[in-house]
C-alpha cells in the first residue's frame, strides 16, 4: 500500500523529491498561511496518513494528536524546537517524533551577530533616515552607535547556537565572554575563555550585549523581564533569536522607551505573528520576522531532515533525529 505524507506547509522541494523518489503520496496543505485547529483536525481525519511533516506554528496538542488516524506513525517536525508538540502524548500513541537539530546552528548564529551589528551600528535607522529623504550630508553627532570591539558577551543559554555566536564575536570581535546554563560547558571555557555565572542574573548584569539562547519551557516563560532588564547595563543591547516568549514584551518596551537599556534586535515574538505595538514605535528596537534560520541552503538541509526521519521511520527503521 502508498504510503501518504501530510505537510501543514510546502517547504523547500528537496523533501517531496525524497518523497516521489521512495513511492510516497503526497498531500501539501493548499492554504497561504497557518492551519487552524479544526482545518488541520479536518485534513487529519480524512486521509489515513502515515506521517505528518508539521512546522512550529502547529499546535499539535494531545487533543490534535487523539484526533489523528492510528496511522500516522511519525510527526516530524521543521525546526529545531518541539514545544508545539506533545511529545508525551505522541509517544503514548506510538507515535515518533523528530526535530532538525545542529542543522541551522551556524546560520542562526550568524543572524544572531547581524542583528546585533545592525543594532549597535544602527544600520537599520540609517537606512529609514535616507528613505525618509532627512539625509542632507554628513554630520559628527549624526546616529552614534556603539563599538562591541573588547566588549562583554553574557549568554543565557550555552547551547550549541550560544556557543558558535560566541566563537563568532570571541575570535573576530575580541569579545569577553560570561553565561549561564544549566551546567557549565567547559567546551566553551576552552573556545573562547567564556566565565560561567552562578546565575542569569550574574551574567546579566555583566553583559555589554546579552544574547539568549534557551529553549521555550515554563521555566523559560518571561526569563527576561523587567526585574531582569533593569539589572543590564544602561549602555546594553538584548538579542532573541530563540523563542519570542521567552522575552516579556511589555516589559522590554518600556524598558526601551525608558532608556534602561541601550536597544534589541529581535527575531522572534511573543504572541507571533503579531508584535507588541508599541515596540514598533521605537527606534532602538530591530525587528525581523523569524528569519534566523531563513538561507537557501539550511532550510533545504532542514526539508532534507524533514524526509530523512519519516523514510526510516516509515520503512521500519529508526529515525535520526528522534526526541525523547
Amino acid at each position: 500500500m502508498t504510503k501518504k505524507i501530510f505537510m501543514t506547509r510546502r517547504i523547500p522541494a528537496r523533501a517531496e523529491e525524497m518523497f516521489r523518489e521512495m513511492g510516497y503520496q503526497v498531500t501539501v496543505s493548499e492554504k497561504d498561511g497557518v492551519l487552524t485547529r479544526d482545518e488541520l483536525k479536518e485534513v487529519l481525519a480524512e486521509t489515513p496518513y502515515d506521517a505528518v511533516a508539521s512546522l512550529l506554528t502547529d499546535a499539535i496538542d494531545a487533543d490534535m494528536i487523539s484526533a489523528m488516524p492510528e496511522s500516522v506513525k511519525i510527526i516530524a517536525n521543521y525546526a529545531v524546537g518541539y514545544n508545539n508538540i506533545d511529545v508525551p502524548k505522541a509517544h503514548e500513541r506510538g507515535i515518533a517524533v523528530t526535530n532538525t537539530p545542529e542543522v541551522l546552528t551556524a546560520t542562526v548564529a550568524e543572524h544572531t551577530v547581524a542583528l546585533l551589528l545592525t543594532v549597535a551600528s544602527r544600520i537599520a535607522e540609517g537606512d529609514r533616515f535616507i528613505r525618509e529623504g532627512k539625509f542632507v550630508g554628513w554630520a559628527p553627532m549624526l546616529l552614534l552607535g556603539t563599538d562591541i570591539k573588547g566588549k562583554t558577551l553574557g549568554l543565557v543559554g550555552a547551547g550549541r547556537i550560544g556557543s558558535e555566536v560566541a566563537g563568532i564575536l570571541h575570535k573576530g570581535f575580541g569579545m569577553n565572554v560570561v553565561y549561564y546554563d544549566m551546567k557549565k560547558n567547559e567546551a566553551l571555557e576552552a573556545l573562547c575563555g567564556a566565565k560561567y555565572c552562578a546565575t542569569y542574573e550574574e551574567a546579566i548584569a555583566q553583559a555589554d550585549v546579552v544574547s539568549v539562547h534557551v529553549p521555550l519551557l515554563p521555566a523559560t516563560h518571561h526569563l527576561i523581564n523587567a526585574d531582569r532588564l533593569a539589572l543590564m547595563k544602561k549602555s546594553a543591547i538584548l538579542i532573541n533569536t530563540s523563542r519570542g516568549p521567552v522575552v516579556d514584551e511589555v516589559a522590554l518596551a518600556q524598558a526601551l522607551k525608558a532608556g534602561t537599556i541601550r536597544g534589541a534586535g529581535l527575531d522572534v515574538f511573543e504572541f507571533e505573528p503579531k508584535v507588541t505595538q508599541e515596540l514598533l514605535t521605537l527606534e532602538n528596537v530591530v525587528v525581523n520576522p523569524h528569519l534566523a534560520s531563513a538561507t537557501e541552503e539550511t532550510r533545504t538541509k532542514m526539508a532534507e531532515m524533514v524526509a530523512t526521519n519519516i523514510i526510516e521511520v516509515l520503512e521500519g527503521r529508526t529515525a535520526p533525529n528522534a526526541v525523547a
